[in-house]
């Protein structure tokens, strides 16, 4: 067997890295900050905990480039909310499968968890309140103005009622209810908490 060239042995450092920054997503998610130990995350990688320091050099640097990649990727999907296409409330609702699919469930599970978390590197905490002090809300009053003016959304102040929107799909995200057959509603019915 000849030996992997450069090209190669890069590939499997950045396939290595990833998976273990999918596997401690999902633990910093289900656990916080403070509860995740390094031998979790390398327990759910399948991987021995001193391969983590390979390629992080602490919990703490692992922990603030996933929050960092994460507010990357949800700056430039709040970006392009307005150029969904469709009407307000299509928009909206595309928006809002994006939050609750199952794809998506650890990584908002771990930024509304960072957001309340008082033990997270210093470094996350400035990124997230930078990044995300009512960021969504911001950019979807417009979108949610006009559906109003179309008659697709109900009358009064956008900010309260996208707030308690919000508050119900976050609930949502970390009620964890996902695997129960009942527990988590439709799209459409939440949309109808929107809708005139």
């Amino acid at each position: 067997m000849s030996p992997l060239n450069k090209e190669q042995l890069e590939q499997i450092r950045v396939e290595r890295k990833q998976q273990i920054k999918q596997a401690a997503l999902k633990v910093f998610a289900q656990e916080g900050f403070a509860g995740t130990k390094t031998s979790m995350i390398a327990s759910n990688a399948g991987i021995s905990e001193g391969l983590i320091y390979k390629y992080f050099r602490s919990k703490d640097e692992l922990y603030s480039e996933i929050i960092e990649e994460l507010i990357e990727h949800a700056n430039n999907n709040f970006r392009e909310i307005n150029n969904l296409p469709g009407t307000p409330f299509e928009q909206i609702k595309v928006l809002t499968e994006g939050m609750l699919d199952r794809n998506n469930k650890y990584a908002f599970m771990l930024i509304l968890k960072a957001q309340r978390d008082k033990d997270i590197p210093g470094k996350s905490r400035q990124m997230l309140k930078q990044h995300f002090d009512n960021a969504l809300i911001d950019q979807l009053i417009p979108i949610f103005v006009k559906g109003q003016e179309l008659g697709e959304f109900v009358k009064g102040d956008p900010q309260k009622i996208l707030s308690w929107y919000l508050y119900i799909i976050n609930s949502l995200i970390m009620q964890d209810v996902w695997e129960e057959q009942y527990a988590m509603p439709t799209v459409e019915m939440l949309m109808r908490f929107l809708s005139k």
